[in-house]
């Protein structure tokens, strides 16, 4: 791979199959050639320009003086007991930023980032923690699905990495369309997922634009006690969240999950789950409950067992569906809400 994250060149990979007749006019190639990148960067997945070797040795050099190809495998990586591998990819600014790939059977998920940090300030989660140090590229987005390993075997991608989606809209909605259309990697819209904590007029574009599935992140049906966890209740209301999403099908083939994180002795009682069913009632989802993974410094408890499956069960008993979600590589820091591209921290293991 050429690792050209670190280079001054701009990348090829990430861009549309419009960008790239832009490039090619630009350099005064053929129209033809931008449908010849597309396939050596979609289809071959070729790291380096030498490989094009039906686009001429004389264009090839032409790009290679103006353009990188912008694969870059990862710079470390590591593995829990359960199978599930944590990466961490270097950003061409010197940060870094974690993908999770979690095999599940016949599934292979890919967990990817689409930001270096978070400026959402969520008090649980490690990610908003460390705070904002900027937004990745589609280079950089797309690169985490393309150069690990397992890359051939993935079934599916979650954008539930570090970062908020919905804060990088137009990066993120960019490696939609080369995910799933047919010059890129001509994936079915049914096997990505991007979560949100709710940024309304970015979440309305990603409705419009895609059918991709939807993961909203809810955690308290209550605006006061969501305000405190998430501070973006204050400018997006959960309730106005789903008033938004009820005006979209979700009864088909897209799918809406609704995350919630449960808390001992927080949200994980019968008035929570009772009012988690009224915000609930004019949107067909269904609800993921997620155990708590600690984090130094918070006060914040997991729940217990018990509460969790009566919390599930009573949702169930009033019609929405509910599941507990099972942990992952949360012995190597690769868990819900965990991920917090530590460079230095990482490569001690």
């Amino acid at each position: 791979m050429d690792n050209s994250n670190n280079a001054h060149l701009q990348p090829l990979l990430g861009m549309t199959l419009e960008q790239l007749q832009g490039v090619v006019k630009e350099l005064g190639m053929p129209r033809f050639t931008a449908t010849q990148l597309a396939e050596w960067l979609y289809t071959h997945r070729a790291d380096n320009f030498e490989a094009m070797n039906n686009i001429s040795k004389a264009n090839r050099h032409k790009l290679a003086s103006r353009y990188s190809v912008g694969r870059y495998a990862p710079m470390h990586e590591q593995r829990s007991v359960d199978g599930t591998v944590k990466y961490l990819f270097a950003t061409a600014d010197g940060k870094a930023v974690e993908s999770v790939y979690i095999p599940d059977g016949d599934r292979a998920t890919l967990c990817i980032s689409s930001q270096k940090g978070c400026r959402m300030g969520c008090t649980f989660c490690m990610t908003g923690r460390q705070g904002y140090h900027g937004n990745l590229t589609a280079a950089e987005i797309i690169n985490q699905v393309m150069s690990i390993p397992e890359s051939l075997s993935l079934t599916n991608v979650v954008f539930m990495g570090m970062g908020e989606p919905m804060d990088n809209v137009d990066a993120v909605l960019q490696v939609i369309d080369v995910l799933t259309a047919k010059w890129g990697l001509a994936w079915s819209p049914k096997r990505i997922t991007v979560s949100s904590i709710g940024k309304m007029p970015e979440l309305r574009r990603l409705l419009d634009e895609t059918s991709v599935h939807i993961a909203i992140s809810v955690h308290s049906p209550f605006h006061a006690e969501r305000e405190k966890l998430m501070p973006v209740e204050r400018a997006f209301a959960v309730s106005d969240v789903m008033k938004l999403l009820s005006g979209y099908d979700f009864a088909h083939q897209r799918r809406l999950s609704v995350e919630y994180i449960m808390w001992g002795g927080l949200n994980d009682d019968a008035a929570h789950a009772d009012s988690l069913v009224k915000l609930l009632r004019h949107v067909d989802s269904r609800v993921n409950l997620i155990r708590f993974h600690a984090i130094p410094g918070s006060p914040l408890r997991t729940s217990s067992e018990e509460n969790m499956v009566a919390f599930r069960d009573r949702l169930n008993e009033q019609g929405i569906i509910c599941t507990i979600r099972r942990s992952r590589g949360e012995d190597i820091f690769a868990a819900c809400g965990m991920l917090a591209g530590k460079v230095n921290d990482n490569q001690q293991h």
